[in-house]
């Protein structure tokens, strides 16, 4: 095989993540489909083009936070017998069983609470803190917090419920801080709050938490920005969502009122985007203070207003006992970790947890040698993209910023999925009582994800369904339907034309061009992450290798037949080891059967033909009838 200068390069050692779902349920379908099996795939394919050795594949559960504490009262009250800990040691370990089921091939899946792991991301947590409040990028400042005078208690998170008030947000639901879109705001900015535990509204209650001063990393991530920019492998979703947040402090008011707000005494300077199709105009500010300003005169005039998406402070602290404690620090103690920013870290803490302690973990997250990717829903872009960045900037200490790769949404049918809404979407544990795991990786990863959102619409399991077209079926039936009746198309005529051996003809040479240009497409793709175009590659060049085999094998020339299982087995060959990385565990069988050592995995011998992984007068194992390497769910075997 020829050089090929344009081929990607591939870093010497990586870290891949697949977010972390929190510690109050078993794993919801958005899970494996939106992030774990994309995660799974990449990892994999890393592992054969780099080296096992070089790859950690990690992910956990994230087990702090509000949420947990309301689903740990609603389970206890429902009769759940257990702690706290309990509670979430019991999902975390459902969590677990299912993503063995769908063969995620996770090195380490640990919990921020539990174990080893938590015991380092805890100490690992109090180390951040300490050196970020030495770098002087903390901020200890005075917020109001909601609290319940009903039930006498603060309140956090999803504790409180109302109307997001960033300009143009489509969130269904808003918190206390946050918005399910992952939009921040200060508590006193939430339209309509109530309280989750009386049904009230809430007053607020002046409290002092530490702030990471992320605004003032606004030009190192603009210097970032440009390097995403450049980089091919950059979804244009990161940096779109992402750059909205370096926009200026902005407020959004009824256009034509611009001209009345000019005049207010007290007002700062601000400039106008003028949009003629829109009934509501941009003010920017110069600053966060400059807005605070704005925002307490156009409140005294009772001009109604919506605040833009910008860099604020990043809270780190709050007052929740479920959290892992803050250090004390200018005489404030008793506060414990934010779940968000704790979270963003976590995967330095299983990093070290997985290698045994010790600072070996610097190897994978601070080296020119490595590099991390970070598989997340595009929900969490401001977390990941926007905090987790500044916070690595903020340490100073040589980390390499990694590499977000966020999904669009997978929606159930044609909403977004919700465990509250009136229909419930299956849990990813009750796919697998309909479909095989090798459906439902190859569907998913075909989803187009990357681009846009896509409906997931599994027929067998959608109340009132008509029980036509499955689209979960077309792309299983790739290897169910093709891929196994090629490769047994080749085992059959091998036992009655070569005696079961491997044939002594090569595969023709234009046999072994289209096999080194879909290696070289297929590694480019799977540099990009372009998922849905590595199916469309494999799917015609299966298709096409098997309309070779029906052309050719009415010929009644043996000599012939041998050519055409000569060029067959070679396509078999490469595409077992490129579907790998997909399907692992029909790809292994095919092996078994092929009786080819384990290097047929490995992409430094990608280029190589069968031959080379058997030696000569290779004898492959005797292949039953009926045999399938890729099977269908025995649910869809009466249908």
């Amino acid at each position: 095989m020829s050089h090929h200068p344009e081929r990607p390069s591939f870093p010497r050692r990586t870290v891949v993540t697949g977010g972390m779902p929190y510690g109050n349920k078993e794993l919801h379908f958005g899970h494996i489909g939106g992030v774990f099996v994309h995660a799974d795939i990449f990892a994999r394919f890393l592992r054969d083009r780099i080296g096992a050795e070089n790859v950690i594949f990690m992910s956990g559960t994230d087990c702090y936070g509000s949420t947990i504490e309301v689903s740990y009262e609603q389970a206890a009250a429902s009769g759940f017998r257990g702690s706290l800990t309990d509670f979430v040691r019991r999902n975390h370990e459902i969590q677990k069983e299912t993503l063995d089921r769908y063969q995620i091939s996770l090195d380490i899946y640990a919990a921020s609470a539990l174990d080893e792991a938590g015991e380092i991301h805890a100490a690992l947590s109090a180390d951040l803190f300490r050196r970020l409040h030495g770098r002087g990028v903390l901020k200890l400042t005075q917020t109001l917090q909601f609290y319940d005078e009903d039930r006498q208690t603060f309140l956090n998170g999803r504790q409180v419920t109302g109307r997001c008030p960033i300009q143009g947000c489509k969130s269904e639901t808003a918190y206390a801080d946050e918005c399910a879109l992952g939009h921040q705001y200060s508590p006193d900015e939430l339209i309509a709050p109530v309280s989750a535990l009386s049904g009230k509204p809430p007053s607020r209650v002046a409290v002092s938490n530490w702030f990471f001063d992320l605004p003032s990393f606004a030009a190192r991530l603009e210097d970032m920005m440009r390097d995403w920019e450049n980089d091919p492998a950059c979804r244009k979703s990161l940096i779109a969502i992402a750059r909205e947040f370096l926009r200026k402090p902005s407020v959004y008011v009824k256009r034509e009122l611009v001209e009345e707000i000019k005049g207010l005494p007290g007002m700062p300077p601000f400039t106008v985007a003028e949009e003629e199709n829109k009934p509501s105009w941009a003010l920017s500010f110069a600053g966060l203070d400059d807005r605070a300003r704005a925002v307490a005169v156009l409140a005294e005039n009772g001009i109604r207003y919506r605040t833009g998406k910008t860099l604020v402070p990043f809270r780190l602290s709050g007052n929740i006992p479920w959290g892992i404690p803050v250090p004390e620090a200018e005489d404030v103690s008793g506060l414990t970790f934010w779940v968000w920013p704790e979270s963003l870290w976590a995967p330095v803490s299983f990093t070290k947890a997985y290698l045994g302690g010790g600072e070996d973990w610097e190897r994978w997250w601070k080296s020119d040698e490595a590099r991390v990717y970070q598989f997340i829903g595009e929900d969490n872009i401001v977390f990941y993209g926007v905090a987790e960045m500044g916070l690595f900037m903020a340490l100073d200490e040589g980390f390499r910023l990694p590499l977000i790769v966020p999904n669009h949404h997978l929606l159930y049918g044609k909403t977004k999925a919700s465990s509250s809404g009136k229909t419930k979407p299956p849990t990813a544990a009750e796919l697998l009582d309909r479909y095989t795991p090798e459906q439902l990786r190859l569907h998913f990863m075909n989803a187009s994800l990357g681009e846009r959102s896509s409906g997931f619409e599994p027929k067998a399991l959608m109340p009132g369904s008509d029980g036509g077209f499955d689209t979960v079926l077309y792309e299983g039936n790739l290897v169910s339907n093709i891929f196994n009746r090629l490769v047994r198309s080749c085992f059959y005529t091998a036992q009655k034309y070569t005696g079961g051996a491997l044939p002594g003809a090569e595969a023709a040479p234009a046999v072994i061009r289209r096999a080194e240009e879909t290696i070289l497409a297929y590694e480019r793709m799977m540099s990009r992450f372009e998922f849905d175009k590595i199916f469309e590659l494999l799917n015609l060049y299966l298709r096409d290798a098997n309309k070779d085999w029906a052309a050719r094998s009415k010929s009644a020339d043996e000599a012939e037949l041998v050519r055409l299982l000569a060029d067959s087995l070679h396509v078999v060959r490469v595409a077992a080891a490129l579907f790998h990385p997909i399907v692992p565990a029909g790809c292994e069988r095919i092996r078994e059967y092929l009786q080819a050592d384990r290097r047929i995995w490995d992409w430094r011998y990608i280029f190589e033909p069968l031959a080379f992984f058997t030696g000569p007068d290779h004898q492959f194992r005797f292949l039953e009838p009926r045999v399938d390497f890729f099977s269908k769910h025995p649910s869809q075997l009466s249908e």
